[in-house]
Order: C-alpha cells, then sequence, then structure tokens
C-alpha cells in the first residue's frame, strides 16, 4: 500500500439548529364545529424543502399540513414547517440526497409532531399524535417517480 494514497475525507455530520420556521392554525368551523359528534378524516400532508447554505451548510425544511373534516366541514387545519441546519462534509454526492432527503426530515419530525399536537391541544380539540413516517420509503419513492418522469420526457430527477 502506498504512503501517498489519498484517504477520502472524513464524513462529518452535525445539527447546527433546530426550529420552527413558520406555524398555522387555523379553526374556521368553531365554535359549531365543537356541537356536533367528534368523528374527523384527517389528511396530511408531508413535504420537504433543501437549500443549500454554503460549502457544507444546509438547511431542511419539513412542512407538514394536517386538515380534519366532520362531515365535510373544517375542523382545523394545521401547518408547520419544521426546519434545521445541518452541516455535511465528506460525503459523496450521492449520499447527500438520502442524508438531505430522508435523514434530517426524520431528525426534524418529532419536533414537528409535537408542534402540531400542542397545537390542536390549543384549539381545544381532542390530542393527534402523528404516527411515525418512514422517510427513506418516501426518499425512495420520490426518486423512482422523478426517474420515471426523466424516462418519459426527458427531464432531469432531482437530488431530493
Amino acid at each position: 500500500m502506498a504512503e501517498h494514497e489519498q484517504q477520502p475525507p472524513e464524513r462529518q455530520f452535525s445539527v447546527q439548529r433546530v426550529y420552527t420556521k413558520d406555524v398555522s392554525f387555523e379553526s374556521p368551523n368553531a365554535p359549531a364545529i365543537f356541537r356536533g359528534e367528534w368523528k374527523p378524516k384527517h389528511d396530511i400532508n408531508i413535504t420537504t424543502k433543501i437549500d443549500r447554505l454554503d460549502e457544507y451548510l444546509y438547511e431542511v425544511v419539513l412542512s407538514v399540513t394536517v386538515s380534519a373534516l366532520v362531515e365535510e366541514k373544517t375542523a382545523f387545519i394545521v401547518e408547520v414547517q419544521q426546519a434545521g441546519i445541518f452541516s455535511m462534509s465528506g460525503f459523496a454526492e450521492a449520499e447527500l440526497g438520502p442524508m438531505l432527503g430522508a435523514y434530517c426530515p426524520t431528525l426534524l419530525f418529532p419536533y414537528a409532531r409535537e408542534v402540531v399536537s400542542d397545537l390542536v391541544v390549543k384549539g381545544s380539540f381532542p390530542q393527534l399524535v402523528l404516527q411515525h413516517v418512514n422517510f427513506d420509503a418516501l426518499f425512495a419513492q420520490h426518486q423512482q417517480q422523478a426517474m420515471e418522469q426523466a424516462s418519459e420526457g426527458g427531464v432531469k430527477p432531482s437530488q431530493h
């Protein structure tokens, strides 16, 4: 083995900051919504946005929107943008997508889940605890869809 053989750079990952970027709670049909039977239908939408801040620094924003309908009337809508600033170096380009698109959202989700739960309770509704989300599977599904779209329309697949 040669003495001067270059070793790959050491991979380093750290969470610089976790913060709530934006929050919204609406209960457009209160107080009438409290008078009926509580049998809600929930709709949950989760997205991520990634911004490169500098060579090794990234902001990942996990957006969670939860709507609850009772008999076709909106009981509440909660929107939370939970964000984090992550430092990453020494990762191959192919590793950055899964780190930013799956691993970082996995770290942010418990914070977003807590904010959603707190807002729902403060809105005088029964506690709502979001189930765990498999961001690895969602990321893989997104990559598969991007590949299919690229093969159909000549569009380059995205990293996240």
